[in-house]
């Protein structure tokens, strides 16, 4: 006869033993280990997946250069400047304000006998016309160096438009000041009987 089973042979092993708890699959928890026992570290919660964002390379032109205008359309800035330029000289050289009536007076010479930066120049550009540079510089000297900075500009000005490039003036605080300094001391020295020669 066989023998019958015994207590210990007929325990289930689904059922926990006294002072044994259940079995775990849970991964990262020792066998046999309680919740909360010495040692013991939660596994990270599973963070919900993130779409990767991939950097879009920048165009490499964003802003194209525009077509640059026709030489025409470029040039008539410039060519208008100077036609207007050379019209008033030529109107200035053909009438000679050397004689009385045909322009009117300074306004501070007439009431206070004092020759301003300004005086003279219509004779300065009268002379000029006609090629007479001592007489152009005896009339007002500060005028033929503005003719000679004025054909510089526009010098300039032609070639960059020629190029297609624009103009721009930008003159700092410190030389308007400096013109200034220039127009009140060529009016005080031409005011003065030492700088006679600067009069008109």
């Amino acid at each position: 006869m066989d023998p019958q089973p015994t207590a210990e042979a007929e325990t289930d092993d689904s059922l926990a033993r006294p002072g044994e708890s259940a079995r775990t699959d849970a991964p990262g928890r020792a066998q046999g280990a309680g919740p909360g026992a010495p040692g013991e570290h939660a596994a990270p919660a599973a963070s919900p997946s993130v779409p990767a964002v991939h950097a879009v390379p920048p165009h490499p032109h964003p802003h194209p250069h525009p077509r640059p205008r026709p030489l025409g359309r470029r040039l008539l800035a410039p060519v208008s400047t100077l036609a207007g330029v050379a019209a008033a000289f030529a109107y200035v050289g053909t009438v000679d304000p050397n004689e009385p009536g045909h322009y009117p007076v300074c306004p501070l010479l007439r009431f206070t006998g004092i020759y301003c930066p300004g005086c003279g120049g219509l004779r300065s550009a009268h002379a000029f016309v006609h090629g007479d540079l001592p007489a152009a510089l005896g009339a007002n000297a500060l005028a033929v160096v503005g003719y000679g900075l004025f054909a510089v500009v526009m010098v300039l000005w032609l070639i960059r438009a020629i190029r297609g490039v624009p103009m721009r003036l930008a003159i700092s605080p410190a030389w308007w000041w400096g013109i200034g300094a220039v127009l009140a001391l060529f009016t005080l020295v031409r005011n003065l009987p030492f700088g006679s020669a600067l009069a008109p």
